[in-house]
């Protein structure tokens, strides 16, 4: 049964990793952001990715049959680099909850994020109403907050090369990330999708 907590459930979700680059440049970023904006509890940047399908809770054994669709939406999609810049919120009127920095996808990671979509729908996840927006999660706010003022953030480009579907374990000092299944990308003109 997917969508419920249970003993034996699995909280998980499919992203694609960012390089440790990247990752240094969102700690920088997330440090300089701590006088700038308040009341926001910031997430760890060894744990910033780039969802492609939040699952929810699910058996392991449905976890386990994602892997075949999954391996092959990787394999059509080549290994890119992506833009990391422009910070936003949700929900973008009224009181925000999330705050996040923009990644700018090429149409080949879209196909693979809608590639993901259709699996888990497959597998008996429900699927996403809301269309996809590529981003970074930086920070949320767990009581209500006034939309802060943004300052500009351009980190530059990260390399996109490995497709995961993650455990997330919550805990007191924020979700515990384990990759179950990791994918890697091909290089650029090695995918199958491509002439």
């Amino acid at each position: 049964m997917t969508g419920e907590a249970g003993e034996k459930s699995i909280r998980a979700f499919i992203a694609l990793e960012l390089d440790d680059s990247m990752r240094a440049r969102l700690a920088e970023l997330i440090r300089s952001l701590h006088g700038v904006i308040t009341g926001a509890r910031w997430v760890r940047p060894e744990g910033i990715h780039l969802t492609l399908k939040f699952l929810g809770y699910a058996r392991r054994e449905v976890l386990d049959s994602l892997v075949p669709p999954l391996r092959r939406a990787a394999e059509d999609c080549p290994a890119t680099t992506v833009r990391v810049a422009r910070l936003g919120v949700f929900p973008e009127r009224g009181r925000p909850r999330v705050l996040w920095i923009s990644a700018e996808v090429p149409p080949p990671v879209l196909r693979l994020q809608q590639a993901c979509e259709r699996a888990a729908v497959a597998a008996g996840f429900e699927p996403e109403t809301r269309p996809f927006a590529s981003h970074l999660t930086l920070g949320r706010w767990r009581e209500p907050a006034r939309p802060p003022t943004l300052p500009e953030a351009d980190l530059g480009r990260t390399r996109l090369d490995t497709l995961v579907l993650y455990r997330s374990q919550p805990g007191p000092g924020g979700s515990v990330y384990t990759p179950l299944e990791s994918f890697a990308l091909p290089p650029p003109g090695g995918a199958r999708g491509e002439a």
